[in-house]
């Protein structure tokens, strides 16, 4: 399994996330998926970024430790408005008070990525952070988003790569990153993690 430059083991997808699945694809990786079972709500601690890399570590470790080898990825994502960290929403109501709290600001996108090698359990894990600003949305805009689009699978209650797009003003940092999965990044430590064991 090769990119350009570096030699892969196998991987391990532990999501089933197809925006994911559709990132890895894009740039050429081939890699298995295995859903993690690890329930992500589990996992509340203070700091955000501090959460969204223990869960993903968390579901990156359930699956390496039913393979003998490879290198799993794990990866979760979280949005923050105001300290305060939206996570999926339960409800199409509850979608549409996030995007409601989110119109017209400035809010974060944290994605946390582990890489556990199974048959030793080495890990690495780090976190990535996106800013997006979102234009003043109607709230017939939002009831309609929500209605069409049923984001209740989503952090923060949009998917940017679909109709949401147009809720965006301008990003600061990676895209892909919003997306679910900061490729460039990933890219880097996968190739340090390959060299390094």
């Amino acid at each position: 399994m090769t990119y350009p430059g570096i030699d892969y083991p196998k991987l391990i997808l532990a999501s089933a996330s197809p925006r994911r699945e559709q990132l890895l694809k894009q740039i050429g990786l081939e890699f298995e998926v295995m859903p993690s079972d690890f329930d992500e709500s589990r996992v509340c601690m203070k700091n955000p970024d501090d959460s969204a890399q223990r869960a993903a570590l968390e579901k990156a470790r359930f699956v390496a430790k039913q393979l003998a080898e490879g290198i799993v990825i794990g990866a979760d994502t979280i949005v923050v408005y105001a300290e305060e960290a939206m996570g999926k929403p339960k409800d199409q109501s509850d979608a549409i008070r996030i995007l409601k709290r989110l119109s017209g600001k400035r809010h974060e996108v944290i994605t946390g990525v582990a890489l556990v090698k199974a048959g030793n359990s080495i890990e690495y894990v780090w976190s990535e952070n996106t800013s997006v600003w979102f234009r003043q949305l109607s709230d017939m805009e939002i009831k309609e988003y929500v209605e069409i689009e049923r984001p209740m699978d989503k952090a923060g209650a949009y998917g940017i790569q679909g109709r949401a797009a147009a809720f965006v003003k301008r990003i600061e940092g990676c895209y892909f990153n919003v997306v679910g999965l900061p490729l460039a990044s990933l890219v880097e430590k996968l190739k340090l993690f390959v060299d390094k064991f």
